[in-house]
């Protein structure tokens, strides 16, 4: 199961991940995040993947690239919280601290 949903408000736009993050949805993913940016007229646009159950390395690999165009996260959970944190510092320089890490990823 994989499910986008998005959520407006007035001052960020939310996607909201649920489920396995793998193919065939990955692309799915990305060109959901792409039309996302459109409109956003000054708000936040916000990846949401609390509600992630699985993460494949492909996966992983779409949500570094995103962070390479300027994707920002958030989650709850320590594990997928871990990930993130893993793959922001990947894709910001390896001697990035902790606090630099949480500008890409939003707790």
């Amino acid at each position: 199961m994989f499910r986008i949903s998005i959520i407006d408000t007035l001052s960020q736009r939310k996607l909201v991940v649920e489920g396995r993050l793998s193919e065939p949805w990955l692309d799915e993913l990305r060109t959901t995040w792409k039309n996302a940016c459109r409109d956003l007229c000054g708000r936040k646009l916000i990846i949401d993947v609390s509600s992630l159950t699985v993460i494949s390395q492909a996966g992983e690999d779409a949500i570094f690239d995103l962070m390479k165009q300027g994707a920002k996260f958030s989650c709850s959970s320590i594990c997928t919280k871990y990930v993130l944190k893993r793959l922001a510092r990947a894709c910001q320089g390896q001697a990035q601290t902790d606090s630099q890490a949480s500008e890409t990823l939003k707790t």
